[in-house]
């Protein structure tokens, strides 16, 4: 290890220091200071970025290598771990009045959070199978801990022990998968990798590895079918805790496939292109028939999730430059959305309730009409309606597996996405034109407000000025 291995890993080092930092402190934090914990999560955030962003603007030309060739930071690992950096700053921001409101203020949030974002900054810059799995360990293992952060809640400990023993079991056979690879290859290198299985040519025991290997990508992406946890855990956890685990991890696992599957197998290119295509059809249909059915809006933006990581897929499975980038977009804006709708629920929960239920939406605008206009710009944008940025991000998926010639497909996913639109609708019709429920004020924090109204909004001006990240995430590959 050299001066310039810590260097190039010095966001890391630094986020991994300062969780422990913020452990320490929290110990000797009276009650009613624990606000300060995530003050200082958000700095450590706002600081990490800038080390990023100032490499990137000394050396952006090429890639450079850290601890014998297992950690790589180059303009996609340090884009992606900017944006991680934001949502994150959003969900801490949004956690602190939920937390407030549910008694559950502690630093243990904050803390897992940041290891959870430590593992997705590692699992970014993986370069060796080892970095694979040391990143995807430590996302799982904390996000098993967040899901069961209220002890009292039932459902959130049954909720946490179906994601553990899934986890664990998808874990398992991506590591077996891995054993294999370097059976066959006898590298962990991903770079090393490919180059071997180029030589090896038709080698079944390959072939068995990307399979296992495929399988631990789509688990964690949520991928149909292996999407079991996704709606039990969505469901079960605190409403903090799913906004996290469906942001953050979901950009650590759009990484994860482009570095295993393109760096590491894109010899294999023609098999994983065909196992990608039916794991993304089979998320986008059964992702928007189910939501359709939801009357828990938690459990609906489960299987909306699916339906998105389907999409995502579809990028990813093109096999193209301007596939990874689309997919990259769509990862980058799906998180930004899936962050703004979890915190419309929690700013509506109350008294220890939360507004998971769609009923408790009705005749919002009457009540709110900021915060029903912001959940509506955030639904149109899932839904794809054009203007939004949800559009462009579904438009260029699709425009990348046309390219391709896989026509077929992209005609699944627009009559699908079509057909998804009513859920999304549904909630709009809720707040507008049905009467309300109950006559409470909705009342938030001036920062949860001020950072909700951004996030908002981005959707349409993310829609509007779309080129500038498109643009970043085509000179990402």
């Amino acid at each position: 290890m050299t001066a310039s291995d810590l260097f190039i890993a010095l966001p890391e080092l630094f986020i991994l220091v300062m969780a422990c930092l913020i452990m320490l402190i929290d110990l000797y934090l009276p009650e009613n200071r624990r606000g300060m914990v995530s003050f200082i999560s958000v700095l450590t955030l706002l600081f990490a970025g800038i080390m990023v962003m100032r490499w990137q603007a000394v050396d952006s030309s090429t890639a450079q290598y850290a601890f014998n060739g297992t950690f790589v930071r180059d303009r996609m690992a340090d884009v992606l771990k900017v944006f991680c950096f934001i949502v994150l700053g959003a969900v801490f921001v949004y956690a602190k009045h939920y937390l407030r409101v549910f008694k559950l203020m502690c630093g243990e949030y904050y803390v897992l959070s940041l290891f959870l974002l430590l593992g997705a900054m590692v699992l970014i810059s993986a370069a060796s199978l080892l970095t694979v799995y040391l990143g995807l360990e430590l996302i799982s293992l904390s996000s098993y801990a967040l899901v069961a952060l209220n002890r009292d809640d039932r459902r959130g400990a049954e909720a946490a022990m179906k994601y553990f023993i899934l986890g664990s079991l998808a874990s398992g056979l991506l590591l077996y998968g891995m054993s294999m690879l370097y059976g066959v290859t006898g590298s962990l290198s991903l770079s090393d990798i490919a180059a071997s299985v180029a030589i090896a040519g038709d080698n079944v025991m390959l072939v068995f590895a990307l399979v296992f290997v495929v399988v631990g990508i789509a688990f964690k992406l949520g991928a149909v079918p292996f999407h079991m946890w996704v709606p039990d855990v969505y469901h079960g956890a605190p409403a903090a805790v799913t906004m996290l685990i469906g942001s953050v991890p979901k950009l650590a696992a759009f990484a994860m496939a482009i570095r295993l599957l393109d760096n590491g197998l894109v010899p294999m290119q023609g098999d994983w292109m065909a196992m990608l295509t039916v794991l993304a059809a089979l998320s986008i249909i059964v992702g928007n028939l189910v939501a359709i059915a939801q009357t828990n809006l938690k459990r609906m933006l489960a299987y909306s999730t699916i339906s998105h990581m389907g999409f995502l897929l579809l990028g990813v499975l093109a096999g193209t430059a301007q596939g990874y980038s689309a997919a990259m977009f769509y990862a980058i804006t799906y998180a930004i959305m899936s962050t703004g709708a979890f915190a419309v629920l929690i700013m509506l929960s109350k008294s220890g309730i939360e507004a998971e239920n769609l009923d408790d939406y009705k005749g919002l605008n009457q009540r709110n009409p900021l915060l029903a206009a912001l959940m509506l710009m955030l639904m149109f944008s899932m839904a794809g309606i054009p203007v939004f940025v949800g559009f462009f991000a579904k438009w260029l998926v699709i425009q990348a597996i046309l390219d391709v010639g896989l026509l077929w497909l992209a005609v699944v996913a627009v009559v699908f996405s079509v057909i998804g639109s009513f859920y999304y609708l549904r909630v709009v019709k809720l707040m507008y034109f049905d009467e309300p429920e109950t006559t409470d004020k909705v009342t938030a924090p001036a920062d949860f407000r001020f950072v909700l109204t951004v996030n908002g909004v981005a959707q349409l001006l993310m829609g509007i000025f779309a080129n500038a990240l498109i643009a970043l995430c085509v000179a990402s590959f």
